[in-house]
């Protein structure tokens, strides 16, 4: 039952999202760089009004409409209406809408859903992942020089740009090549489903992880802090990858920050 309305969900999401695509998407900004559209505000209005429907005593946490991060009900929805807001504001075919049900505080199910391409990541807690219906596997990949590698950068980037910038150089230097699209959700779908070995990030918020991060772990892949600890959404830092790559991974990172 929750699957389905996660489905239902972030597959309506994509029709709003791309039906503002070629209109007017009202850009604003909630910081220096940080953007909101209109269509992150319908997707968002429309989430909120279907669970206050069917599930009223569930809470929402999502990122536009003023939702708190702090847990208080025993079923929470985490969601980010349009994760990729600055690409779809560029008209840039990267972004999707994610959502993850954490019950009890762990996620047990989670829908990623990128209208562009027709893609539906799917995963519940111990029954796999798949996208449109297709089992995922992480790639067995255990060498970085073999790995191709994707990250982000947060909307503090250019208070912040130094360390963030000091890493990617670290993983450059030794992967087989980086990549940064501007979708921490679909990134790790990406991971989930092969076409990327590994990915990291910082500064993230829990709407950008939770739904990829369990759709990672079903498909077999390893999900942790950067800082190799159990993976929180709300600790704000993600590393994620196949189980081989997990270990070389963690050493670019533990040099990097033993030089900061």
């Amino acid at each position: 039952m929750f699957l389905a309305t996660a489905v239902e969900a972030v597959v309506r999401a994509g029709e709003i999202q791309q039906s503002y695509l070629g209109g007017d998407l009202d850009v604003r900004k909630k910081g220096r760089i940080d953007l909101v559209t209109e269509a992150d505000l319908a997707v968002e209005r429309m989430f909120r009004s279907m669970i206050a429907e069917r599930s009223p005593d569930h809470q929402v946490v999502a990122e536009e409409l003023g939702g708190v991060e702090a847990v208080r009900a025993r079923h929470c929805w985490v969601f980010d209406p349009l994760d990729g807001t600055t690409t779809y504001a560029h008209g840039l075919p990267i972004f999707c809408a994610s959502l993850a049900l954490e019950v009890d505080g762990r996620a047990e199910v989670a829908a990623v859903y990128d209208v562009s391409r027709r893609e539906l990541f799917t995963a519940t807690r111990g029954g796999g992942a798949f996208l449109n219906g297709t089992p995922l596997s992480v790639t067995t990949t255990d060498r970085l020089i073999d790995a191709l590698l994707v990250t982000g950068f947060s909307y503090k980037v250019h208070e912040d740009a130094g360390p963030l910038v000091s890493l990617f150089g670290a993983f450059l230097r030794t992967a087989q090549a980086v990549r940064r699209l501007g979708s921490a959700a679909l990134d790790l779908c990406y991971v989930a489903a092969g076409r990327f070995d590994g990915f990291w990030e910082q500064h993230l918020r829990p709407w950008d992880m939770a739904a990829g991060a369990l759709i990672v772990q079903e498909a077999g892949g390893v999900v942790t802090g950067i800082d190799g600890a159990p993976f929180e959404t709300r600790h704000g830092h993600i590393l994620a990858c196949g189980p081989a790559l997990h270990k070389p991974m963690l050493e670019v990172i533990d040099a990097w920050r033993a030089g900061q």
